[in-house]
C-alpha cells in the first residue's frame, strides 16, 4: 500500500490533515447509496441511533463514524454474521452488538435507550409492522426512520410498486412519511424517510 493509505475494517483508508478518509461503496451500502442521491441522513455527532439488521457492521460502523460522541445499537438475528459485527463492534465504543430478533423489540428493550434514529435494512415479510413496532418502543418525538423496502423479501411475485404503496401505507397509519427514493444499483429497494 502507498504511504498514508490503511485497511481500516476492511476499508481502504486515507489519514490526511483533516483526519481519516473511509471508502464508502454506495453498491455495497443503501445509506451510501441513499446519500448519492442527495439525500442528507439526520445524523449528527451526538446522535442515538437503533440499527435493524447491521449483518457485519459495515454501514453501521460509517454511521458510528459519523455519531462519534453518540452510540449505535447494531441489532441483527443471524448467528453467521455476529462473530464480524462484534469484532467491528470491539475497536468502537459507540457501538453495541445486540443479537436479538427485530420483531420482538421487547426482548431487547432493557438494551436500548430511546434514538433520534432507526435505520431499519432487514429482509422479512413484515418490514413495515417490524419498523412500527421497534417506532413505538424507541422512537423519540421528532424523531426519523429510514427503512430500506426489500420488495422481493415481501413478495417475490407481486408487483414492485404495489408492495411499495402497501408498505409506506401500513407506516403512514401510525408516522408521517417525509419522502420515497428509488435506490440506483438496488433493484426492487425503496427507501422511506419518515418522522414521528
Amino acid at each position: 500500500m502507498r504511504k498514508g493509505v490503511y485497511q481500516y475494517n476492511g476499508r481502504l483508508a486515507t489519514r490526511g490533515p483533516d483526519g481519516e478518509l473511509c471508502t464508502w461503496d454506495s453498491h455495497h451500502s443503501k445509506l451510501a447509496a441513499l446519500i448519492a442521491k442527495g439525500f442528507t441522513p439526520p445524523i449528527t455527532e451526538s446522535s442515538l441511533i437503533l440499527y435493524l439488521g447491521a449483518a457485519a457492521g459495515s454501514t453501521a460502523s460509517h454511521i458510528s463514524d459519523i455519531a462519534h460522541k453518540g452510540l449505535v445499537y447494531a441489532l441483527d438475528f443471524s448467528p453467521r454474521v455476529m462473530r464480524d459485527l462484534i469484532s467491528v463492534c470491539e475497536s468502537r465504543p459507540n457501538m453495541i452488538p445486540i443479537f436479538a430478533d427485530a420483531n420482538h423489540p421487547l426482548r431487547y428493550s432493557h438494551l436500548v435507550d430511546r434514538v433520534d434514529v432507526i435505520y431499519q435494512d432487514i429482509a422479512q415479510r413484515n418490514q413495515a409492522e417490524i419498523a412500527l413496532k421497534n417506532v413505538r418502543y424507541f422512537l423519540k418525538e421528532e424523531g426519523y426512520l429510514i427503512l430500506m423496502i426489500k420488495a422481493r423479501s415481501i413478495d417475490s411475485t407481486a408487483d414492485t410498486r404495489e408492495i411499495f404503496r402497501r408498505e409506506v401505507e401500513k407506516l403512514r397509519e401510525e408516522i408521517s412519511v417525509l419522502k420515497t427514493i428509488r435506490l440506483p444499483g438496488y433493484r426492487d429497494h425503496l427507501a422511506v424517510i419518515a418522522r414521528k
